[in-house]
């Protein structure tokens, strides 16, 4: 089954820390999940984080589906996860809570274009590292780089 390639740019801004207020976790940090694994991770304290994924648009009956090695969820749910771990001395990461962006949220025209860049605060109103479906106007998508 033949599809398009949609170029994806997730733009995360204002991090919560390595060690948020309140939080029971040190070090801090943020990937996206690519499979059941952390990809590229930022720690929480970065000024910005940048993340970039390429996915294959089908047709599904004039619909669009979404595939690839960072796509999450049922045909209809698809979704990218933004997760957020504990990274040990070791190396290790112990994922605490996962931010949820619906691919579904993403406007026709720029899914259309070939490039969508998302923007996101990565911090909840409580400080915290940002988890839950995240939907407009909390995520903005568009076709080309403000």
């Amino acid at each position: 089954m033949e599809g398009r390639t949609l170029q994806i740019v997730i733009r995360g801004h204002h991090l919560p820390g390595r060690r948020p207020p309140g939080a029971e976790y040190d070090n801090v940090h943020v990937g996206l999940q690519v499979g059941r694994q952390p990809a590229d991770l930022v720690p929480g304290d970065a000024a910005s984080a940048e993340w970039h994924t390429d996915v294959n648009v089908i047709d599904k009956g004039g619909e669009a589906d979404f595939r690839g090695p960072a796509v999450q969820g049922r045909r209809g749910e698809r979704f990218l996860y933004l997760t957020w771990g504990e990274v040990g001395a070791d190396g290790s990461f112990e994922m605490f809570r996962r931010a949820k962006l619906m691919l579904a949220d993403v406007p026709g025209e720029v899914v259309r274009a070939g490039r969508a860049v998302a923007d996101l605060d990565l911090t909840d109103n409580c400080g915290l590292p940002l988890c839950a479906r995240v939907r407009p106007p909390a995520i903005r998508w568009s076709a080309a780089d403000r």
